[in-house]
């Protein structure tokens, strides 16, 4: 046989054997072969047997306030949580007070110290969003997950439970007047500092009976 042909034969077999062993198959095919975090379900388990719990712990707002305005860094290193680093650190609290206002999108709130008033906070009851209830705690270790989108993605499920379970049967009742019970997480920035108009992202809200 001449060479030529020969090289074409063997040229031919080596296509035909590249050609069986390299096969392509839809993304889709791809993730639906692979677990999928279940988000939802870990984001359930952490409220019920951590966040829950642990809101025994949390730190009472107007204490809080007071130790920033005295000793910022000593407030941030014992009371803040962070998966990062940045000025950007989460804290859990607790309060109480009177409901100054409600409107479509949060709560106002005047905090009550001793029987006296200490400043005002507004309680968030539409915009439920971002890492602060999730990271306020210290109870998740981000080393548990595999990738960012898992992580994030318990966020998500935590800020919906709260969505879907704290704030209907609080906002269906709640009126100016009301005196109020909370735990919930903060945002806080240590370079930038703003303690006169802080955000509360709810956990458990109580309104107090008359």
């Amino acid at each position: 046989m001449p060479k030529p042909i020969r090289y074409l034969l063997y040229l031919a077999v080596f296509a035909l054997l590249a050609y069986n062993s390299v096969y392509f198959k839809k993304l889709d095919e791809v993730k639906a072969g692979t677990a999928a975090f279940d988000a939802a379900g870990y984001a359930r388990d952490f409220w019920d047997k951590k966040l829950t719990p642990g809101l025994s712990k949390a730190t009472d707002l107007n204490a809080l306030t007071a130790l920033l305005k005295t000793d910022k860094e000593k407030a941030f290193n014992e009371h803040s949580h962070a998966l990062g680093i940045g000025n950007i650190r989460y804290f859990l609290v607790k309060g109480q007070g009177v409901v100054t206002d409600v409107n479509e999108n949060e709560v106002s709130v005047e905090l009550v110290n001793a029987g006296q008033t200490a400043g005002n906070v507004r309680l968030a009851t539409e915009y439920i969003f971002g890492n602060a209830v999730r990271d306020a705690s210290g109870a998740i270790d981000i080393n548990a997950f595999t990738n960012s989108m898992d992580f994030n993605n318990v966020s998500a499920e935590i800020n919906k439970l709260i969505r879907e379970k704290v704030v209907p049967p609080f906002k269906s009742k709640v009126k100016k007047g009301d005196r109020v019970t909370f735990h919930g997480a903060i945002e806080l920035n240590r370079a930038h500092l703003q303690v006169n108009d802080i955000e509360i992202i709810p956990v458990n809200l109580q309104i107090e009976k008359p």
